[in-house]
């Protein structure tokens, strides 16, 4: 991969459960990119309220959209390279992360598609601030994007890193 990619940022979303953190962290290291993790990026008042059991709301939202369109902004006026795990879960919380001026093509999306019995069974066995109560809440919220790569997030993480790295052409 030449320093003059168009691709800044790789997003790799999903919902709660679905690998992010772990793709993501393979992912960047692959590349020699800088890896940020959205759930790290959530407000106390945020990590609370899903570790009492109850979903995000879009206003609870915004801030953390804010920071991590910051971020973008940050790497592409840098001209450097960055993974983004972030569940990214609808269009309009997607097009939140693209700050102005910022070419679309300097954002691409991963889509960690799971079904939802692999998911409760992960969100089960890990310990972790989102209980496996609230996965319904961002089943209902997700707009499966259109323009994202879309990834089995059951396939072992090489694998994935590997299909993206072809996808992307990274």
């Amino acid at each position: 991969m030449s320093d003059d990619t168009r691709i800044h940022i790789i997003v790799v979303m999903g919902v709660a459960g679905a690998g992010k953190t772990t793709v993501g962290r393979a992912l960047s290291n692959a590349l020699c990119w800088t890896f940020y993790d959205g759930d790290e990026l959530h407000s106390a008042a945020n990590v609370d309220k899903m570790r009492g059991g109850q979903p995000l709301t879009d206003e609870d939202r915004q801030p953390w959209l804010d920071k991590l369109n910051g971020i973008v902004a940050d790497v592409e006026r840098r001209g450097t390279h960055a993974v983004l795990a972030c569940s990214a879960l609808k269009e309009e919380y997607r097009a939140a992360l693209l700050p102005q001026g910022v070419s679309e093509d300097a954002v691409r999306y991963v889509y960690l598609d799971v079904a939802p019995d692999v998911l409760y069974q992960r969100l089960r066995d890990r310990s972790h601030f989102f209980p496996p109560e609230l996965l319904d809440s961002q089943l209902s919220t997700l707009e499966k994007p259109e323009d994202a790569v879309r990834v089995d997030g059951t396939q072992p993480v090489a694998d994935i890193v590997r299909l993206v790295r072809e996808s992307l052409r990274v």
